[in-house]
């Protein structure tokens, strides 16, 4: 049996933002070495202990506008293009892209406790990138 180990209590918030973008998968040996697309779902998670000025960890729609703006530089494009991804940009790789890209402009505005982040290329998988601790 797993037990998390935090301390309570923990609240924790999650947004979400979309983009579209095309890759393929080098080294995969399937049909996903062909170049295809996905509407990528992405759900950052927000964690705290304490809740600040108006009872809150944080401001949804701070977090909501950093998402979206990290999402954005990624939408309509050919993810094997970014230099970041070496060429292959798996779920895992677009998803820690995102989580770094996002603690750091979350941490621009003061938004600290970023969990993790959540990529989703259908509604039934997902990968998930937690940010070290």
């Amino acid at each position: 049996m797993l037990f998390l180990c935090y301390p309570l209590p923990v609240y924790e918030l999650r947004v979400r933002a979309d983009f579209a973008a095309a890759h393929f998968l080098r080294d995969f040996h399937g049909r996903c070495e062909n170049l295809h697309g996905h509407n990528y779902a992405v759900y950052a998670h927000v964690r705290g202990e304490t809740l600040g000025e108006g009872g809150m960890v944080a401001d949804f729609g701070v977090i909501k506008q950093c998402l979206r703006e990290v999402c954005a530089a990624l939408d309509h494009t050919c993810l094997n293009d970014m230099a970041v991804f070496e060429q292959n940009p798996s779920a895992e790789r677009i998803a820690r892209h995102i989580f770094e890209g996002l603690e750091d402009a979350l941490g621009e505005r003061g938004v600290r406790g970023l969990f993790a982040v959540d990529v989703f290329e259908t509604p039934e998988n997902r990968a998930r990138y937690l940010g070290k601790r």
